[in-house]
């Protein structure tokens, strides 16, 4: 499931966060694991990270990216998240929606990270 919307969004993912090896991760639903049709990954886990949490300078470079992100772009990518249960689920679980998400990642260990703004 990479979904790289934008080159905003894109360019949001190869930026790194540092603080993501802090966080917990969300396990998907362990009765299904979700192939990625487009990078061939195996999602095996998910994990939502507030964009409020992150160290303050990553923080800045995201609100400027999103600053300049297509609203149509970021319309697909959470139209695509509401197409996946287990990313609703791991959302729901944080209390949080699609209408919230900026930002997604997929490593190559198969975590998909899903970066939320509560003013999204």
């Amino acid at each position: 499931m990479r979904i790289l919307a934008t080159s905003a969004i894109a360019a949001l993912l190869i930026i790194g966060a540092p603080s993501l090896a802090q966080t917990q991760a969300t396990p998907a639903p362990s009765n299904t694991e979700t192939q990625s049709q487009e990078s061939g990954v195996t999602i095996r886990s998910i994990q939502v990270i507030d964009v409020e949490d992150l160290e303050s300078s990553l923080r800045a470079k995201i609100d400027s990216l999103l600053e300049n992100a297509k609203q149509e772009d970021l319309k697909s990518l959470r139209d695509s998240i509401d197409a996946t249960p287990q990313a609703v689920s791991a959302l729901k679980a944080k209390g949080r929606v699609s209408a919230q998400v900026v930002a997604i990642n997929v490593d190559d260990d198969g975590i998909l990270t899903m970066f939320t703004k509560k003013n999204a």
